[in-house]
């Protein structure tokens, strides 16, 4: 959708965005173009095959190719669109937050796995760098009698926080705090769960990671320091002292990762299940301290 002349139709549009975005290196084009157009259009992906010969207005027209080319800038769809979904929710995000990625389900898999039997108990649980809010809110959206608190450094993530609380309808159960991990914490408390998707990015690596990453990430969110070890260095010796008895903690690692994060565990007296995604990539450390 590069020349003067807008398609006439909706499946020319897809068509010819496909096109440009496949030579932008998309990995997806026309899935991207689908999805694209459907915000657009506000519309479901399936109405699309109804209206593939309805005309688009020159407003519409004019709106998609400004997407498309913000995509063919290798700007990520959900940054583009300003949702994306997560278990089972759709969740606001904005340029201060991590996207959150089918990865980091595996999570919310082994902790739920974890705790089956007390789906019914008031739990506690604390999310270290909530970001969007999307680990937190899936666990209070499982769990009815839960509640939870969640810490970011950054005052705009928290406001994206609380925003997909509000809307989500778990507001009146979900505490967040401004502060740099277990420092905007109250001394007494203990959580029955720690959950946390820390920065864990080598830093000098960062630049060459896909565009829509290295380009459009909050770097915070990404960088994990020289060897992308530093959060788990300053977490390891603490996440025991704030677990009540018979809690865990639950931390996503970078591939690789998984066996030098585990020795930091252990070394402060974790015992640790290691879980993989679905792309078999050890992902999700839970740790025990009792």
């Amino acid at each position: 959708m590069t020349g003067r002349t807008d398609p006439a139709n909706v499946r020319a549009a897809i068509s010819c965005a496909a096109r440009t975005l496949a030579r932008a290196g998309v990995d997806s084009p026309r899935r991207d173009a689908e999805i694209l157009l459907c915000h657009v259009l506000g519309e479901g992906r399936t109405a699309l095959v109804m209206r593939a010969s309805q005309t688009m207005t020159p407003a519409q027209a004019a709106a998609y190719r400004a997407l498309v080319a913000r995509r063919a800038a290798r700007e990520p769809v959900s940054r583009l669109v300003g949702t994306r979904g997560f278990w089972r929710h759709e969740f606001t995000i904005s340029p201060d937050v991590l996207d959150p990625r089918p990865d980091s389900e595996c999570l919310i898999e082994a902790v739920l796995s974890a705790l089956a039997g007390r789906r019914g108990e008031a739990l506690r649980v604390l999310d270290l760098g909530v970001g969007s809010g999307c680990l937190l809110l899936s666990l209070l959206s499982e769990w009815p009698c839960a509640r939870g608190v969640g810490v970011d450094i950054s005052p705009p993530a928290l406001a994206v926080a609380r925003a997909n609380a509000a809307r989500l309808g778990l507001a009146g159960r979900a505490h967040f705090v401004a502060g740099d991990w277990f420092a905007a914490l109250s001394p007494a408390a203990r959580f029955d769960v720690i959950i946390s998707n820390p920065p864990y990015i080598a830093a000098g690596t960062i630049a060459g990671l896909a565009p829509e990453v290295a380009r459009h990430e909050p770097r915070p969110a990404l960088d994990g320091g020289d060897d992308g070890l530093a959060a788990y260095r300053v977490l390891a010796p603490d996440l025991g002292c704030w677990l009540a008895a018979g809690g865990l903690a639950a931390l996503e690692v970078g591939a690789g990762q998984a066996a030098a994060v585990s020795v930091l565990l252990a070394r402060h007296g974790a015992r640790i299940d290691c879980f993989r995604d679905l792309g078999d990539v050890e992902r999700c450390l839970v740790a025990r301290f009792d």
